[in-house]
C-alpha cells in the first residue's frame, strides 16, 4: 500500500511536464518500486539484504567454496533444509555467501572434532614456567584461543575468552598404561628399573610421576638439538656439547633429590671442608643447603643422597694401626637395613637411584658387607678404579679429588702464567707411596733440568719458587697415583692453568662420560714413565697452546662457590650422577 501511495504522489507531481516529465516520472517510479521491495524482502526474506544484494567482493569466492555451501542445506538459513537457492535468479553467476562470518568460517576453518586433542594439548617440553602456572590457562601458539588446562570442566564458560568464542573441546590425556600386580612397586620391574611404556603418556611432563619424567629425559636427550654456539660451554672440552647441554637443561627443570634425615653427626651431615678430601664434605653441604633440587616428600624424588662422610667415617670408627676396616663395613650395612625397613624408597629399586659422595681411599671398600649397597647404588668416588669390579664405568661418578686449603676462600691463588712465561717443561713433589712415584723418582729425579722431579719439595728450593709458583711456571704438571689411582695434583694443575699429566692405570678421570680428557690433558701409561720426556717434548707447540688455553676454558667446571653457579662442579657432580642414572635406562 506504501508503495501504491509514492507512485500517485509522484504521478500528479510530474504529470503536467510533457515528455521530459514522463521521462523523470518513469525513473522515479522504477526507483520508487525497486526501493519498495527491497525494504519488503528485508522483512520477509530468511536471509539479510546483503544476501540478494552481494558486495563486489564476493564475486572472488571459489567454485569450491560455491558448491561446498550450496551442498550443504544444513548450513543455509539457519538449519532451514527447505531452501535450497531457487530464489535467486538463474543466471546470476556468483554464489551466495553464508548468512554470517562465524558460519562461513566453519567451512574455510573446520573445528576439530571432541575426539582429537588440538596439537597444543600434547607433550611439550617443561619450560621454566611450568611449575608456577597451576592455576594459568595456557595460550595456544595461535594467538587468541586460550586452551583449558586439564583439570578444567569440559562445559565450563570460564574456558571462553569472551561470550561469543565457541567453546573447544578438552584435550584428550591418555591415562598411563596399568601397571600388573607382578611389576614392583611404582612402575619398577624386577629388576628395579622403571617400566618403559611403548609410548609416554600425552601429558605434561610436570604432571608425569618420577619415573616417567626419567624416560622423558631420556629420550629427549637422545634427540639433543644440535648447539653450534654457546657462549658458556666451550665445544672442545666435551665428548658432545649438545648432548651435555640438553642433559643439563633437563636435570635443572626436572631433577628432584631427597636427602635422608637419619644418622648423626659427625658421619652423618658433617661436612669436612678442607684438605685433600674435601670434595666429599663440600658437596654434602652445598647438596642439603640447596632448594632448587632438594625435595622434602620422597615420592617425587628421582635420586636419593646418603649424607655420609666418608673421611668422617674413618675418624670416628677406625682404630688406629688396626689394619681392619670392618666396624666401619658393618656400619654401613646396617644404616643401609635400617633405612630400607623405614622407607619404602630402597627397595622399590633395591638401591639403584641412591647415591652417595666419598673421596677418602676407603670409600668403595665401605660397601662391601651390603651387596645392593655395593652392586646397584651410585658411586661418587675419587677412588675411580676399575681394576677392582668395584667401581662401574657408565653407573658410577669419578668425583674429582679438590685440595681446599682455605675453605673460606677456596677459590685463593686460582690462574697461572701465560705460555711464555712456563719456562719449566716437567714439575712433579710429593710423597713416595704408591707403585708409580718410586718409578718416577728412579728415572728423573735429578736427571734433567727440564724435568723437576722432587720427593717432597727441598727447603732450598721452596725458598726461591713454592709449590702453588712452580706448578704456575711449568708447562706440564705430573700427576702420579698414590696409594690410589687418584691424586688431587690433577685438579691442581687445572686451578694454576698447567697442563696435566695422568700417570695411572685404570683411572675413569672425573666427569669422563662428559669431558674429553685428551683436549685439555696428557695420559701416559706406567710402562710409558722411562719415555716421559719424549712424549712431552713430540708435542708440537702450536698443540701445546691450544692445550693449555683449554686448560683455562676448563677450569670454571672444577671450582667451588659458596653459592654454586651454573656449570660449577658442585653442577657438574650432580649432573654426572643424574646422566649415569638416566644410562641406565633402556628406551
Amino acid at each position: 500500500m506504501e508503495a501504491i501511495g509514492l507512485w500517485k504522489a509522484a504521478t500528479r507531481r510530474l504529470g503536467g511536464a510533457g515528455v521530459a516529465g514522463r521521462w523523470r516520472r518513469d525513473i522515479v517510479a522504477v526507483a520508487l518500486v525497486v526501493s519498495a521491495a527491497a525494504v519488503i524482502l528485508s522483512f520477509s526474506a530468511p536471509y539479510p539484504v546483503s544476501v540478494w544484494f552481494p558486495p563486489p567482493s564476493a564475486v572472488s569466492f571459489s567454485h569450491r567454496t560455491a558448491s561446498s555451501f550450496s551442498s550443504s542445506s544444513s548450513a543455509v538459513a539457519g538449519g532451514d533444509s527447505s531452501f535450497d537457492g531457487s530464489l535467486l535468479p538463474p543466471s546470476n553467476p556468483i554464489p551466495i555467501p553464508p548468512p554470517s562470518l562465524s558460519s562461513f568460517l566453519q567451512y574455510e576453518e573446520p573445528v576439530a572434532s571432541a575426539s582429537t586433542p588440538p596439537p597444543s594439548s600434547l607433550v611439550a617440553p617443561l619450560s621454566s614456567s611450568d611449575e608456577n602456572s597451576d592455576d594459568e590457562e595456557v595460550e595456544d601458539s595461535g594467538g587468541d584461543l586460550k586452551m583449558p588446562p586439564l583439570w578444567r570442566k569440559p562445559g565450563d564458560a570460564s574456558h571462553s575468552t569472551d561470550s561469543t568464542a565457541t567453546t573447544v573441546p578438552p584435550p584428550v590425556v591418555a591415562s598411563p598404561p596399568p601397571i600388573s600386580k607382578s611389576d614392583a612397586v611404582e612402575g619398577k620391574s624386577s629388576t628395579g628399573e622403571p617400566k618403559v611404556p611403548p609410548l609416554l603418556p600425552q601429558i605434561p611432563v610436570w604432571l608425569m610421576s618420577p619415573d616417567q619424567q626419567l624416560i622423558y629425559a631420556k629420550r629427549e636427550i637422545d634427540h639433543a638439538p644440535l648447539v653450534l654456539d654457546d657462549p658458556d660451554l666451550y665445544a672442545p672440552l666435551f665428548r658432545n656439547v649438545s648432548v651435555f647441554k640438553r642433559s643439563y637443561e633437563l636435570m635443572e627443570r626436572i631433577l628432584k633429590v631427597y636427602i635422608y634425615k637419619d644418622g648423626s653427626r659427625p658421619i652423618f651431615h658433617f661436612p669436612d671442608l678442607k684438605g685433600i678430601y674435601a670434595s666429599e664434605g663440600w658437596f654434602m653441604k652445598l647438596m642439603e643447603g640447596n632448594k632448587q633440587f632438594v625435595v622434602k616428600d620422597g615420592k617425587k624424588a628421582h635420586l636419593f643422597y646418603l649424607p655420609y662422610g666418608a673421611r668422617q667415617l674413618e675418624l670416628t670408627l677406625y682404630r688406629p694401626d688396626s689394619h681392619n676396616i670392618n666396624d666401619l663395613l658393618i656400619f654401613l650395612r646396617d644404616y643401609i637395613n635400617m633405612i630400607s625397613a623405614k622407607y619404602p624408597y630402597w627397595n622399590r629399586t633395591r638401591g639403584t637411584d641412591h647415591f652417595f659422595v666419598a673421596c677418602h681411599d676407603w670409600g668403595p671398600y665401605t660397601t662391601k658387607l651390603h651387596d645392593e649397597f655395593k652392586r646397584n647404588t651410585i658411586k661418587a668416588l675419587c677412588n675411580a678404579d676399575v681394576s677392582e669390579g668395584v667401581f662401574i664405568r657408565g653407573k658410577d661418578v669419578s668425583l674429582p679429588e679438590t685440595y681446599i686449603r682455605t675453605p673460606r676462600r677456596p677459590l685463593r691463588d686460582v690462574g697461572g702464567k701465560p705460555v711464555s712465561q712456563r719456562s719449566i717443561l716437567a714439575f712433579f713433589a710429593g710423597q713416595m707411596h704408591g707403585r708409580v712415584r718410586p718409578i718416577l723418582i728412579q728415572y728423573w729425579r735429578g736427571k734433567d733440568a727440564d724435568m723437576r722431579i722432587y720427593e717432597a719439595l727441598p727447603h732450598r728450593v721452596a725458598k726461591k719458587m713454592s709449590y702453588i709458583q712452580h706448578m704456575k711456571t711449568s708447562k706440564f704438571c705430573i700427576c702420579p697415583m698414590g696409594y690410589e689411582v687418584n691424586s688431587p695434583r690433577i685438579v691442581e694443575a687445572i686451578y694454576y692453568e698447567c697442563v696435566p699429566v695422568i700417570i695411572a692405570d685404570n683411572f675413569v678421570l672425573p666427569f669422563d662420560e662428559v669431558l674429553d680428557w685428551s683436549a685439555f690433558s696428557v695420559v701416559v701409561a706406567e710402562k710409558d714413565i722411562p719415555n716421559l720426556k719424549d712424549i712431552l717434548l713430540k708435542i708440537p707447540l702450536r698443540q701445546y697452546i691450544t692445550m693449555q688455553m683449554n686448560v683455562k676454558r676448563l677450569q670454571k667446571h672444577f671450582l667451588w662457590h659458596a653459592k654454586p653457579i651454573k656449570y660449577d662442579i658442585f653442577h657438574m657432580i650432580l649432573h654426572s650422577v643424574w646422566f649415569n642414572r638416566l644410562n641406565q635406562i633402556q628406551v
